[in-house]
């Protein structure tokens, strides 16, 4: 019995699919399979019953997981004390929300290159509900995710906040200072849609202030809700420092709330079984450099 054929049979046993957890070993699925079969003839039992469309545990197979785990991770620290700095190679498949990709995630990639040249990145964009699920089903290593996860598969850690505030086109609303009842019924609110964390920031503030918005454009994408915003569409909140670029061009400006905009927290999402150095070597760079302020934009693209 070897580590990597541990390491084989438990990726197996917790992805959606022999082929995912391939993948997280860096393996072709027969060399997974193989590996998978050496164990269960060093042991002498059957870890999948395979007579099935879908290879599913036998019992041998569920008593060795939480067991399997215990050791890789054990032998996965002793590795790493081991070592004065990880030397990551492999591939590191990382989610992210469109407003982590509109701000700091170059400088992400940037810094992961830099510290860890053989390590390749994939990188997906989705809404939060999707990339929690790849990361349950081990298509992802990490998420960067706006609120604390409430999947008990997941551990969470909150790595910085996104601030928001409320902005109108400069030439569509010249007199417009303060966001009120009158703003809502004169101009459409435009805002993603619901489920997104932004949204929910949006309707906390609707509700404390018992204000009740006309008509809404709604639209999946910050940087069309800024551009639906610019071209003096409607008015709505994007996040700051990032819609502040337009601000500077003067297509843009902010108004005032009372109250004003919260914060959203923002987490580093991670499989709560997942037991690899990697992740500790992740979430220190994206502590590093989170930046919600930070546009991703130079300033000839916010003058567009």
């Amino acid at each position: 019995m070897t580590l990597k054929q541990l390491e084989a049979f438990y990726w197996a046993a917790t992805c959606t699919s022999f082929a995912m957890a391939a993948r997280k070993v860096h393996l072709s699925v027969s060399s997974l399979s193989k590996r998978i079969a050496e164990l269960e003839a060093s042991l002498g039992q059957e870890l999948f019953d395979r007579s099935r469309n879908r290879a599913v545990l036998t019992d041998a197979g569920t008593v060795l997981v939480p067991r399997a785990r215990e050791l890789l991770t054990a032998a996965e620290k002793l590795r790493s004390d081991m070592r004065q700095a990880l030397d990551l190679e492999g591939t590191c498949r990382i989610g992210v929300g469109e407003l982590t990709a509109l701000t700091w995630l170059p400088h992400l990639v940037r810094s992961i290159k830099t510290h860890h040249p053989r390590l390749t990145v994939e990188l997906f964009i989705g809404i939060g509900q999707l990339l929690e699920q790849r990361l349950v089903d081990g298509e992802l290593d990490f998420a960067v995710v706006a609120g604390r996860s409430s999947n008990s598969a997941i551990s969470s850690r909150w790595i910085g906040e996104a601030g928001f505030t409320w902005y109108a086109a400069t030439e569509a609303a010249p007199d417009v200072q303060e966001v009120d009842q009158r703003l809502f019924e004169t101009m459409p609110l435009v805002c993603l849609p619901a489920g997104s964390g932004a949204t929910r920031l949006l309707h906390d503030w609707l509700r404390e202030r018992g204000v009740v918005p006309g008509e809404r454009i709604v639209c999946n994408h910050w940087e069309a809700v800024a551009g639906l915003i610019r071209e003096g569409l409607g008015f709505g909140l994007l996040p700051r420092g990032w819609a502040d670029g337009f601000v500077g061009s003067q297509r843009l400006r902010r108004l005032r709330s009372e109250p004003e905009l919260s914060s959203l927290a923002y987490f580093f999402h991670w499989r709560s079984d997942d037991y690899r150095a990697i992740l500790d070597a992740m979430r220190e760079l994206v502590q590093a450099e989170v930046r919600f302020e930070r546009p991703s934009t130079d300033e000839r693209v916010a003058k567009r």
